[in-house]
């Protein structure tokens, strides 16, 4: 085939085609939002009044903060949206300058649409200085006839309190695995994927209640084989399967510390993972151990041990090792 050939069928494929699939199937209205219900009726209440005042958005990642703001900008504004929200992300521009530069110009200028007042969003506003944030506080009672703030962040206790005074808070849940399968089965259905139960479950669980995750990790999956499988979630995820893991923790307990060491080496190889993934994994399966509480206390003890002498530089595998061979003492008592 010539190039000239290739042409037609290159262009048949849309830009859609090439799109993160956290994108391409992020919500556009409040009412396709999954999760977060208590805090959706209310944004929707202000869409309808054409009313709302100063947001913050409190949550960790990828439980639907930026998709809120985006679906309520779009319901007010339609058609004038760009001309009438303005989205700057504070972990790449920080500093003063940015609200005396960007914001204060967006926020000075009349709204050209029907609805009273433009908004800015400020995503990861945490991650602004305090000279910054001290400067936005002043600029937000300044333009508050014609500017609507909505600032996003995972600490609400880095935002400071003169700004937090001036806003409806917010706090968003973490997403429940009902939710996630909601959000991974709607993927699957518009990309024709067939889930067995087992590959669901497995996207389920690496992505810990983090929508951003769940679909980023199947679209992974998906780009590495036309079939799926729970083991090609976990290697895109770089997590082990918790029954890899189980297995070495209880062998581990048991005590026979050489079998447990073999199996932590081939975990880590297998699956490229770092000395705190591991550690987590740990952490997560021994708390379903089947042995006395004492026990249980004091394998957790350990474990945070450990965890923070790779926070302070410790070599990862010999501290992993250390901790195992720890597991096999407390077992054996």
């Amino acid at each position: 085939m010539t190039l000239k050939e290739a042409e037609p069928a290159r262009k048949e494929r849309s830009k859609a085609d090439y799109e993160p699939w956290i994108e391409k199937y992020r919500p556009k209205k409040l009412s396709e939002v999954v999760g977060q219900e208590h805090i959706v009726s209310r944004l929707e209440a202000y869409v309808a009044a054409k009313e709302m005042p100063h947001m913050l958005f409190a949550g960790r990642a990828g439980i639907g903060k930026t998709t809120c703001v985006l679906a309520l900008a779009h319901e007010l504004y339609g058609e004038a949206y760009r001309e009438c929200f303005l989205e700057l992300n504070a972990s790449d521009e920080r500093g003063i300058d940015i609200v005396r530069g960007k914001i204060k110009d967006f926020a000075r200028s009349i709204p050209l649409a029907s609805v009273p007042f433009k908004i800015i969003f400020l995503d990861e506003a945490d991650a602004l200085t305090a000279e910054a944030q001290q400067a936005l506080r002043r600029t937000m009672e300044r333009y508050s006839e014609n500017t609507r703030f909505i600032l996003s962040c995972n600490y609400s206790s880095r935002v400071i309190e003169p700004i937090q005074s001036r806003c409806a808070v917010f706090r968003f849940l973490a997403l429940s695995d009902e939710h996630i399968g909601k959000i991974v089965d709607n993927i699957a259905k518009h990309e024709n994927l067939h889930l067995e139960k087992d590959v669901r479950d497995a996207v389920v669980a690496v992505s810990e209640g983090d929508a951003r995750k769940a679909a980023n990790v199947l679209q992974g999956a998906c780009s590495l084989s036309a079939k799926v499988t729970a083991q090609s979630i976990f290697k895109v995820a770089s997590r082990a399967t918790p029954k890899e893991v189980a297995i070495m923790v209880t062998t581990a307990v048991k005590g026979d510390f050489s079998s447990a060491r073999k199996m932590l080496w081939e975990i880590m190889g297998k699956y490229g993972l770092a000395g705190e993934d591991v550690l987590i994994s740990i952490y997560r399966e021994v708390t379903g151990l089947s042995i006395p509480d004492e026990q249980k206390v004091a394998l957790v003890d350990k474990i945070g041990e450990y965890d923070f002498r790779m926070v302070m530089g410790a070599d990862e595998t010999i501290q992993l090792e250390a901790l195992l061979a720890q597991m096999s003492l407390i077992g054996k008592k």
